[in-house]
């Protein structure tokens, strides 16, 4: 085995129902049920024009300012997948441009979340295919390799496996693990479900904020008499 390059298969896959179920919930509701201690960093921004991100993670780590084990990614994805590469946030080399993000829309690709940069920008935004990377440069990448495919890989602290789901809208992205998919779903849907109360009553004029005052004074904020 080599380590450091290599291509590994996935031994399993979040399922299409959740992925679908997580595709209806903001991205910042469930980061809330996973207690605001994961993300991938504020640097990596959508580079396309609007709409969410739900897929299914296909990892690739690589060497900076190269992309050969991206093109071996999108040579090997499915329909679904998000491809999620580690490339050390460098910015001096585009990891992808316009021609590999039109084969990877025929693959059938849904996302791209890249800790790197990305060239031909215009292309991005005028197809829309959710992309979210740390940059962009016109300076185009080399492709040697190392790399791996398939291995866990983090970006900024957040660890992402195979398989994992991966979800994005304009505040950024996020992995949710498989492992506890199920149970980060429910509580999303009930902060969700009160949320939309809170709505409701902030639109009636009977949104409770008492907590507020009480906060300042179990604090001990000193106020005006």
């Amino acid at each position: 085995m080599t380590i450091g390059f290599r291509i590994l298969n996935r031994e399993r896959v979040a399922s299409p129902e959740l992925v679908a179920e997580f595709a209806k919930l903001p991205v910042a509701n469930v980061s809330d049920s996973m207690s605001r201690m994961t993300a991938a960093g504020p640097t990596l921004r959508p580079m396309h024009t609007s709409g969410g991100m739900a897929g299914v993670a296909l990892t690739v780590k690589a060497r900076p300012g190269d992309n050969l084990m991206l093109h071996a990614a999108i040579d090997r994805a499915v329909p679904g997948d998000v491809i999620v590469v580690d490339a050390g946030g460098a910015l001096d080399n585009a990891l992808m441009g316009e021609l590999m993000l039109a084969y990877a829309i025929k693959k059938g690709v849904v996302g791209f979340v890249l800790n790197g940069a990305i060239r031909d920008l215009d292309n991005f935004r005028e197809t829309n295919l959710p992309t979210y990377a740390a940059g962009v440069t016109h300076r185009g990448p080399y492709k040697d390799g190392p790399g791996e495919l398939n291995v866990p890989i983090s970006i900024d602290g957040m660890v992402i496996h195979p398989g994992d789901i991966m979800i994005g809208d304009s505040d950024g992205v996020l992995c949710v693990p498989i492992d506890e998919a199920e149970t980060i779903l429910k509580s999303t849907q009930e902060k969700s479900d009160k949320e939309i109360k809170q709505m409701a009553a902030i639109e009636a004029g009977t949104n409770d904020r008492s907590w507020v005052e009480r906060a300042l004074i179990e604090r001990g904020c000193e106020m005006p008499e």
